[in-house]
């Protein structure tokens, strides 16, 4: 399996909170997320968590011992809360945390997890591409953002309204009729969008942090298929310079979103048989 990588920070001066990264047979992408300036919750801040998270989660794709996807995640995120449950108060909802997406090419077919609102392009051999996404969280943030419905933005009412519904998402975030993030509670592994496909009926598939995914929405810059082309084209660093582009067009509206890190994976040449290992002669 070929796979082509590309990411980049939202803004200058600051630490990268997206993670990407590949093991024989398998890709990982997280994307970051916690309070900024919450040093007194966390020490180590959500970079060092998600790198932490990503490169566990490798390990363990790379020794190949049969596990599933969701039972990988549950254990790191076990090990990863381990390393600093002594120091910082993890449980707290502002703590450090992450999207998830894994694919795994294993025994002819293509196994992947989504956790959160990141994003996966399976390009099919035939019927067009299937895109997956965790929904949950944001139909919870649209939930929670209700009462800031025709509240002018910049006023001391908006500002009052949004931090009590910020507290109202987190209040969700890990719980039955919430949303599910990696954190650290294992338990949120087992709420994951999880599937399998044949190798055979995919040519390739894309993993996207929610930065990434802009350059369909909301930039509209191009549709899912369009950024599939874009991808076969010029690779992943295209789409990232597509994205910030537009932010930079943006920026001078008054509801300009916030620049964020941005990562694209691109998986291809998919095997599409398993390798016949047998063993060695001792002549």
């Amino acid at each position: 399996m070929r796979i082509s990588m590309a990411t980049s920070v939202g803004c200058a001066g600051q630490s990268n909170e997206d993670f990407v990264g590949a093991a024989p047979g398998a890709a990982v992408l997280l994307d970051g997320a916690g309070i900024p300036g919450s040093k007194s919750i966390c020490s180590h801040g959500v970079a060092w968590y998600t790198h932490r998270l990503g490169g566990a989660l490798l390990g363990r794709l790379s020794r190949d011992d049969g596990r599933g996807l969701a039972e990988i995640l549950a254990a790191t995120i076990v090990e990863i809360a381990a390393h600093h449950r002594g120091t910082c108060d993890i449980t707290n909802p502002s703590s450090p945390q992450a999207t998830v997406v894994i694919v795994r090419a294993h025994r002819g077919r293509l196994d992947y997890l989504l956790l959160a609102d990141s994003f996966l392009v399976l390009d099919q051999v035939s019927g067009g591409l299937q895109v997956i996404t965790d929904e949950r969280e944001v139909t919870t943030r649209r939930v929670c953002s209700v009462p800031l419905d025709g509240v002018p933005r910049g006023t001391p009412e908006y500002e009052r309204i949004r931090d009590s519904c910020v507290e109202a998402l987190r209040a969700r975030r890990n719980q039955p009729g919430g949303y599910w993030i990696a954190k650290d509670d294992p338990h949120a592994a087992e709420e994951a969008v999880t599937g399998s496909r044949p190798l055979h009926d995919l040519n390739g598939v894309v993993l996207l942090s929610n930065g990434a995914s802009r350059i369909v929405s909301p930039y509209g810059l191009t549709d899912w298929p369009g950024l599939l082309e874009l991808l076969n084209a010029n690779g992943p660093a295209d789409i990232i310079r597509r994205v910030r582009q537009a932010e930079a067009l943006a920026a001078e509206g008054p509801d300009a979103p916030i620049p964020d890190d941005a990562t694209v994976a691109h998986c291809t040449d998919l095997p599409r048989s398993e390798i016949a290992v047998g063993r060695c002669s001792e002549n």
